[in-house]
């Protein structure tokens, strides 16, 4: 595949003006909302080799199951859902309007805000770019898209994918770096999407606050597993190692940290050792293991395990001859690691590790464990894992993060009903399904007065009227 040339900055602004000018002369309908979805289900769907194979070619190697489950599968149920409920979520709601203003009535009209441009990453190239584009077009934008620079075949994939699909004036695609980015970021947007790191959302709010554009980011951070007393190691192990592992831990909910009652450390750590063995083998260039993106981030993470040796915490990995692992950089094969009780000085504990480094901290009691949580960010992701309901409210009550999954890891995100976002420096704004619907709307309120009522309430004398509600609302 030849790749395409970046898009000239100076075409930013006049494309999107392009299609601002013809949502502002045709505002999409429930007719075309629906056929638009469809017509790029149906070609989504046709093109989804091509899309596995981009995909592989740009991570150097991925497991083409991890390419059906997270980015075919999650986008096709989402084109369905929200082709099963578009009707309902264009519905004005109904919103009482209270006695007091009897007998008028008013209603919440959901209504397209224009142009939309999403920013999406390079770890779930299809998937983040596809899902929240699904919501802007459902909810009767035109999108304008920048997908990742790391991820070029892929970029062109869904370039020449929604070039198929749409007019050149409803969906377009720009390519490029982070110069291009940035301009992207700072154009006079309706709402802007942005999804990865939490150093580079700032510098996209930040873009965008000259012109008061709408943001929604969906960041990360350090999200925990937090392993109770109670809950079987050997259960526990095998699904934080999926919510670890998965992409090679390049997941913005992936475990980024597991914390699990002091007694049982160490057999939890032999629970992941068992669990790498029985995924993976020896690691000899595994097919189902996917490889880390570039070089770049490859020597990032190789920098908190140099890291953490020199500070004398126990890193337990699969290889320990030099010959193995210099052959793994050159493939980017970074194999699943284990840091045993960082402190938090540690390089692994004070970024996101975004890759297949696992920290496995000790904890003496569950206030303990709670308070270590509380000591960091709040989290895109929490997993808490009990079969005690008090415990898990508790571990509830006393955190926050942007989603949980209870007793096991990563599957909220596939659940369409519930919002997907973090809070603070994890995200802003939530999106998936109808939220993703509402997101991408202007949620216009509607007062109706009734034309035979009656309004000398507000218009002199007025008075005596407000006198007497006072001394109603009073009693």
């Amino acid at each position: 595949m030849d790749i395409l040339a970046d898009t000239p900055i100076a075409d930013l602004a006049a494309t999107r003006e392009r299609l601002r000018t013809a949502w502002q002369a045709r505002k999409p309908d429930y007719a075309q909302r629906r056929a638009d979805l469809i017509r790029l289900r149906d070609a989504f769907r046709a093109h989804i080799p091509q899309m596995d194979a981009a995909i592989r070619a740009d991570f150097g190697h991925r497991s083409s199951h991890e390419n059906l489950l997270s980015e075919a599968m999650i986008t096709l149920a989402e084109i369905e859902h929200a082709l099963s409920h578009l009707r309902a979520w264009m519905r004005p709601r109904r919103a009482a309007v209270g006695w007091r203003f009897w007998p008028a009535r008013a209603q919440i009209r959901p209504e397209p805000v224009g142009v939309v441009g999403i920013l999406s990453p390079w770890n779930y190239p299809v998937n983040l770019a596809l899902v929240p584009l699904v919501s802007a077009i459902a909810a009767g934008n035109h999108v304008y898209l920048k997908p990742s620079e790391h991820t070029p075949r892929t970029s062109q994939f869904l370039r020449e994918l929604l070039a198929d699909v749409f007019p050149e004036d409803r969906v377009a695609v720009a390519l490029g770096g982070p110069e291009l980015g940035a301009a992207f970021s700072a154009l006079p947007f309706d709402h802007l999407l942005f999804t990865g790191s939490t150093a580079v959302g700032r510098k996209v709010m930040a873009a965008a606050a000259p012109n008061l554009t709408p943001v929604t980011l969906e960041l990360g951070g350090k999200a925990p597993a937090l392993v109770c007393a109670d809950y079987p190691l050997e259960q526990a192990a095998a699904r934080i190692a999926t919510g670890k592992w998965f992409n090679a831990g390049q997941t913005c909910i992936g475990v980024d940290y597991v914390l699990v009652d002091h007694a049982r450390r160490d057999a939890l750590v032999e629970a992941l050792l068992a669990q790498l063995k029985a995924r993976y083998g020896d690691m000899t260039a595994p097919q189902d293991y996917t490889r880390i993106i570039n070089a770049s981030q490859y020597a990032r993470l190789a920098s908190y395990l140099d890291d953490a040796r020199a500070r004398g915490v126990q890193v337990v990995e699969p290889f320990e001859d030099g010959s193995t692992r210099e052959a793994n950089a050159a493939q980017r094969l970074f194999p699943p690691t284990l840091v045993i009780e960082p402190g938090d000085d540690a390089q692994v504990m004070q970024h996101e590790i975004f890759g297949p480094i696992l920290p496995v901290l000790s904890y003496r009691s569950l206030d303990e464990a709670i308070a270590r949580i509380n000591r960091l960010d709040r989290p895109l992701a929490l997993y808490p894992f009990s079969r005690d309901s008090a415990q898990v409210d508790k571990i509830l009550a006393q955190t926050l993060a942007g989603g949980v999954t209870v007793n096991d890891t990563l599957l909220h995100f596939g659940a369409h009903d519930l919002p997907f976002g973090g809070i603070g420096p994890s995200g802003i704004g939530a999106i998936h399904g109808r939220n993703g619907f509402d997101a991408f709307s202007k949620l216009l309120p509607v007062f109706y007065q009734r034309p035979w009522a009656g309004s000398d309430l507000l218009k002199p004398p007025y008075k005596g009227k407000i006198d007497a509600m006072i001394r109603f609302l009073a009693k």
